[in-house]
């Protein structure tokens, strides 16, 4: 499965990032961040990184979102994780992923693991 991961904003959101990327098996890996995203994170595993300019409105991140992501993830469904970010680039990531056609199952690093929630 693949995952899409918000990597954004938020207290200690970057480390929740990171130990999904690290402990779970993932067949590709999308982080929806910005230039200061991609250039100050380091995954343990080989992403691909879906730039966005954040100051826009929620329908041309969208936009940015779905045209990046169209034709390279894989399935029907996908594990997706919010943690990091605001509220518009959830809504962005989330209407992006549907009008590209795919389910999402919801992951969270929890205490006791990686949970579908």
């Amino acid at each position: 499965m693949d995952l899409v991961a918000c990597l954004s904003t938020g207290k200690g959101t970057w480390g929740h990032v990171s130990r999904l990327i690290a402990d779970q098996e993932w067949e590709n890996i999308y982080l929806i961040t910005n230039e200061f995203g991609k250039e100050n994170f380091t995954p343990a595993k080989k992403a691909n990184f879906v730039l966005v300019d954040t100051r826009r409105g929620t329908e041309e991140l969208r936009d940015e979102i779905k045209n990046q992501l169209k034709g390279f993830l894989k399935g029907t469904e996908l594990a997706v994780n919010l943690v990091s970010g605001t509220g518009k680039e959830h809504m962005a990531v989330l209407s992006a992923l549907l009008q590209l056609g795919f389910g999402v199952r919801f992951l969270a690093l929890t205490k006791d693991g990686i949970k579908e929630i």
